[in-house]
């Protein structure tokens, strides 16, 4: 009987950045060395493709497994689910720190919370831990290291033996075989390449939403705001990314109209549409509407527009699929009272 291992995955970074590449590399190398662990690399998650032999990887994976990737914890969770990588989120200690009225307002919106209650996906989800890290947390490669050890050790898993390194240093060609998915090793042998043709499936640059099932409600306002067919309803009546290649690339518009925020574009510039904690649940006071600024609702239709125009068809503006937004959450109005409070204490 096999020894039980925790798998633990790295997702390359897009592009070729040297910096990360050497965090990608160095830990790769230490982590090899490590009795307790099995180690696999695969390209950046965001990009993979539902029939990649990456995701294949994943999806074989049937025990807990820690991820670490260029993408903030919560983005690279839903996105593994995207990929049917599925699984309880495991309790990560490093990350990004928040401040502790950060932390105190992200716990009670998860409190508040209440997501669509899907019971066949909550019975089919797999009785495992995923362990989302973000690799931009630190450029330490101890840091890391030092925490999947923990998780290691809280998995209570197994030692075995690795390969015959233990002695010494493993060679670039032995990391890098090592460090390929054998399915993907076995499969590219299989049609005839050879040893020097085994470099990692490519991948292109994807853009589309992932949704965050954990807080989204099912309300619909994405699937009625979208106009380029990217959301659907799956047979159990909840919204899903049906057609994520019809998204336009860079716009993250219907995230805004979300009034969960459970929409993320693991890609976009601004941490709150990317994944970050802190920004999750509820409504939020949209502090450009005290300078004359567009709110949310306003720019995403822009957003749109111009998708549409681009496409050749005609600007809709706030005339279609625009909730009403009317009421204000008592929550949201004491945030309010207490921003203009401190602006007044700014004597400005």
């Amino acid at each position: 009987m096999a020894d039980k291992k925790l798998t633990v995955v790295i997702s390359q970074a897009q592009g070729k950045n040297p910096a990360k590449r050497e965090l990608e590399e160095t830990l790769a190398a230490a982590l090899m060395m490590e009795p307790d662990l099995e180690v696999s690399l695969v390209p950046h998650l965001y990009d993979l493709s539902a029939n990649h032999t990456g995701t294949l990887f994943l999806q074989a994976i049937r025990g807990d497994v820690v991820v670490l990737s260029w993408l903030y914890p919560r983005a690279s969770h839903w996105v593994l689910d995207r990929l049917d990588v599925r699984g309880q989120e495991g309790v990560v200690l490093l990350k990004e720190e928040l401040d502790q009225e950060e932390e105190e307002k992200l716990e009670a919106s998860k409190a508040e919370a209440a997501p669509f209650e899907n019971l066949e996906r909550q019975q089919s989800m797999p009785d495992r831990k995923i362990y989302s890290i973000d690799l931009r947390v630190s450029a330490n490669p101890d840091d890391y290291l030092t925490e999947i050890r923990r998780l290691s050790q809280d998995a209570q898993v197994q030692t075995f033996q690795l390969m015959n390194l233990i002695q010494e240093s493993p060679k670039p060609a032995q990391l890098e075989k090592y460090l390929k998915p054998l399915d993907i090793i076995n499969a590219q042998k299989n049609n005839g390449k050879t040893d020097e043709d085994n470099q990692l499936e490519p991948t292109k640059r994807r853009w589309y939403p992932v949704v965050d099932y954990g807080l989204c409600t099912n309300c619909m306002e994405c699937i009625d705001f979208c106009l380029f067919g990217v959301y659907g309803v799956d047979q159990g009546g909840q919204i899903l990314v049906e057609e994520q290649d019809s998204c336009k690339k860079g716009c993250p518009a219907c995230s805004r109209v979300c009034p969960e925020n459970a929409i993320i574009f693991p890609g976009h510039k601004t941490p709150g549409i990317a994944g970050a904690d802190g920004e999750v649940a509820g409504l939020k006071i949209d502090l450009s509407k005290l300078f004359g600024a567009p709110d949310a609702l306003e720019m995403a239709a822009r957003e749109r527009d111009v998708e549409l125009v681009a496409d050749g068809r005609d600007a809709v503006g706030m005339e279609v699929g625009i909730p009403n937004r009317s009421k204000v959450s008592q929550s949201t109005s004491d945030e309010l009272d207490e921003l203009i409070d401190s602006l007044d204490a700014m004597d400005l």
